[in-house]
């Protein structure tokens, strides 16, 4: 009996002890946050374990891109709860959990009343990594407030925006501008002045997509700045008013007002806007041949704009699944701009002669556009159907009189111009896109195509003081028409294993330019002036295929790595292309060249991303090889002034290759809940090989931007916040540039139970923007100063009703202007 006892006894003690070990192995609590109006999965909402026994101890983690959550604990007894800004907090106490337990769907009700009220732990993250993008929601950012567009831009990570409002990804100007996911006439066609016209309150997000899937155009050798407009969810009556003053005098009204019910959504946005935007700039200029061997340049320069704008538009639901959306964009400015230039001349150190230039140009500009969406989100598991069709029409007119006058040694007129100029633009778009989900994995196909005609009318007039009348210079005078037609056709599968995301895809497009001119010059006067070679009426075809790729691993502890390729196209604009000169003074000309062909790039980004509690880092390594890359040189013409000054042209060229390696680190740490900081670390070095005309244009170089803002929550509900930018110096071929520094503040107020904010915020607080450089050839050195807009200050009153002031709300279904919703892409 006893020989039975004992092992029976050894067995169970063993067997204890093997379950007592059993139960101290890990766990893992998971589960998917969703809500509970539109079923949709919310990223970064929060997950929090508190041991019952000792509630000191809590882990937790963040929701991904599904809304899912993957928890490692031990077994034990806990408390559970899951917050997400303006919904109702989910809980569960007492719950024990001995071995790995699945939650299931966890569904979230939205909670108005309560949105100033939940910590920060559940605020929707300013940055947020996809597969193939970072979205920086930048609704909060003070500094904008009463700004435009392009000082909304400036804020972001990884974009930079230069004193004439030229904006670079990565320190690459060679970026796509998007609007709601489409080229836009709101974005000018691709031009950076119409987004000082937009107000920067009209932005929800802006998605920096630096390696972007198949899904978007291949355009873009930098990548691809998509600007999100905003859009109430919200039901019922709701809208705001916005009035901004500031000095330089400038003023500022943008309404908004929505009307939603479970039927429809009409939506609208009304804004006016008048700037006087005072500039300046200086050049030393030294000439190795010529009648002067030096020429200082100061310029003073007024611009007095008028703009007004007007969008809207309604949303109407056909089934609880399905939509169209129809919308119309109006666009009117009226800009006139004033340079006076004073220019000192020298001969062998001793003045010779002074002149006084004018330049007044006036510029009328109207944008109209219609866009038309359908959505059928054909079930709940994000199978989606969607279609699109944009008409965009835009009218630009140009009068220029350029007028010069000798003062010294006696007052005489040296030169009296008027140039003319038209710009017609129109552009229709049509795009399908469809989106089955298969499990874990995603499957999309799609077609978009895009047709642009674009006239350019010049005409230049020379008075002829001999005849007391203007005559045309039949020798520039032309009208430059050019057809870029490109039809695009995609797939891309994504998938995921466990902690392992991927994203392939397939882009084909097949790009046509083409372009012609009517000219009265003759073929001898034509050779000329722009060469043998050159064939004024073109008609090129480009076929491409652009693979994508984008992988991501999660590892645990709110981590992950990323790794993206992608072949883009650069494709040069009407204006690049134009072969006949224009000018902005007369010895400075601009010339188009009609042999530029597009460049192709290749580009490959290494990311890594960490979040712990009160800090999110990300990071990224990364490297392009551009052939056929675009450079803009200076060269003489081998012409001279009435007054002996040495004519010098600008003309974009195709370099043989540009490479460029970078890394880029940025930061968001909020150490309480009342200070928040940012800061962004971007460093790259590029080379460029190649020669025009004899001359090598290729060099070396390596420059750097950082940016740092600090955003402080006061008592009496008073914000205060701080952005600073500075650009470390960089050169090209010809030109060197100096770093320079900024300084953005302001501060906000919430008044009227947070239904009004008032705002004062001080842009370029050291006035100390500049744009620095020295230029050098063979043939002159040029060292400038040039300062685009002085310090400006402005006070901003926005007034909410039936708004709530943060709009991080989701409402029903997906919406056709709502990229993030509108996607449907993978996203592991």
């Amino acid at each position: 009996m006893q020989r039975i006892i004992i092992p029976l006894f050894l067995l169970a003690v063993i067997s204890l002890n093997a379950q007592s070990q059993q139960n101290r192995s890990p766990i893992t609590i998971s589960g998917t946050v969703i809500d509970q109006d539109s079923g949709q999965p919310l990223e970064y909402a929060t997950f929090v374990l508190q041991e019952v026994e000792n509630p000191d101890k809590v882990t937790g983690g963040i929701t991904d891109l599904d809304g899912k959550f993957e928890i490692e604990t031990d077994p034990g007894q806990y408390n559970i709860r899951v917050e997400y800004i303006s919904y109702k907090t989910y809980s569960q106490t007492n719950q024990n959990y001995t071995s790995s337990t699945n939650l299931g769907k966890i569904i979230l009700a939205p909670d108005v009343s309560q949105l100033q009220e939940v910590e920060v732990v559940g605020e929707k993250t300013t940055v947020e990594v996809r597969l193939d993008k970072k979205v920086y929601n930048i609704g909060k950012d003070i500094t904008t407030s009463g700004g435009n567009v392009s000082d909304a831009l400036g804020n972001i990570p990884s974009v930079s925006v230069d004193v004439e409002g030229a904006i670079s990804l990565r320190g690459n100007e060679n970026v796509r501008i998007l609007i709601n996911g489409k080229p836009s006439a709101l974005a000018g066609f691709g031009s950076t002045d119409v987004l000082r016209q937009l107000p920067a309150d009209a932005i929800e997000k802006v998605e920096v997509i630096t390696s972007p899937s198949a899904r978007y155009d291949a355009e873009g050798t930098a990548g691809i700045l998509n600007i999100v407009l905003k859009k109430e969810k919200t039901l019922g009556i709701n809208g705001s008013v916005n009035v901004t003053g500031g000095y330089p005098f400038n003023a500022r009204a943008t309404t908004n007002f929505n009307l939603r019910t479970e039927k429809f959504n009409i939506f609208n946005t009304l804004g006016y806007f008048h700037r006087e935007s005072p500039g300046n700039g200086f050049s030393d200029n030294t000439y190795s041949q010529g009648e002067f061997d030096r020429i200082i340049e100061d310029r003073e320069t007024s611009r007095n704009d008028d703009g007004f704008n007007l969008n809207i538009g309604m949303e109407y639901f056909l089934t609880e699944k399905s939509s169209i959306t129809g919308s119309f964009f109006y666009r009117l400015s009226d800009e006139n701009d004033l340079t006076e230039n004073d220019n000192q001349r020298f001969t062998n150190a001793a003045l010779a002669s002074r002149t006084f230039r004018t330049e007044d140009q006036g510029e009328d500009d109207n944008s109209r556009q219609f866009s038309f969406n359908y959505t059928n989100n054909i079930n709940d598991d994000g199978h989606i159907l969607t279609a699109d069709f944009q008409y965009s029409y835009d009218d630009e007119s140009v009068f220029t009189v350029i007028e010069e006058n000798r003062t010294v040694p006696s007052d005489s007129l040296l030169a009296l111009e008027n140039i003319y100029e038209s710009e017609v633009q129109d552009e229709v778009l049509a795009q399908v896109d469809y989106v089955l989900p298969m499990g874990d994995a995603q499957f999309e196909a799609g077609y978009r195509g895009t047709f642009e005609k674009e006239v350019n009318d010049y005409q230049l007039d020379i008075y002829n003081q001999d005849t007391d009348a203007f005559e045309t210079n039949q020798d520039l005078t032309n009208i430059f028409t050019y057809h870029e037609n490109v039809n695009a056709f995609y797939t891309q599968y994504g998938n995921k294993f466990g902690k392992f995301s991927f994203l392939a895809g397939l882009r084909l497009e097949n790009t046509q330019m083409k372009g012609n001119v009517d000219s009265e010059i003759d073929s001898q006067a034509l050779e000329e002036l722009l060469g043998e070679d050159v064939d004024l009426n073109f008609d090129k075809n480009y076929l491409g295929l652009f693979p994508t790729i984008n992988l991501i691993y999660e590892f645990k502890g709110n981590q992950n790595i990323s790794l993206g390729y992608n072949r883009r196209i650069n494709r040069p604009r009407g204006w690049f292309i134009n072969p006949f000169p224009s000018r902005s003074s007369r010895t400075n000309v601009f010339q188009g060249n009609p042999d530029l062909d597009p460049a192709f790039a290749n580009a490959f980004d290494l990311g890594y991303l960490k979040r712990w509690t009160k800090m999110t880092l990300t990071s990224s390594i990364y490297y392009q090889r551009e052939t056929n890359s675009f450079e803009r040189v200076q060269e003489e013409t081998g012409e001279v002034t009435s007054d002996g000054i040495r004519i010098i042209r600008s003309i974009p060229i195709n370099l043989s290759t540009n490479e460029r390696v970078g890394a880029e680190l940025g930061m968001l740490y909020n150490p309480t809940k009342w200070l928040r900081l940012n800061g962004s670390f971007n460093f790259f070095q590029f080379s460029s090989e190649g020669s025009f005309n004899g001359v090598d244009y290729g060099t070396d170089n390596s420059s750097w931007f950082a940016r740092f803002s600090s955003k402080i929550s006061l008592p009496a509900k008073i914000d205060f916040q701080a952005n600073s930018f500075y650009m470390g110096p960089q050169q090209n071929a010809q030109t060197e540039t100096k770093g320079m520094f900024s300084l953005n503040l302001a501060m906000s107020k919430d008044l009227f139970n947070e239904n009004a904010t008032l705002s004062l915020n001080v842009s370029d607080v050291f006035n100390s923007r500049k744009r620095q450089s020295f230029t050098e050839t063979a043939f002159f050195t040029s060292d400038s100063e040039f300062q685009w807009r002085v310090r400006q200050i402005n006070l901003s009153f926005i007034y909410r009703f039936n708004q709530p002031k943060d709009r991080n709300q989701r409402g029903r279904g997906r919406q056709g202007n709502d990229m993030e919703e509108e996607e449907g892409q993978f996203e592991g």
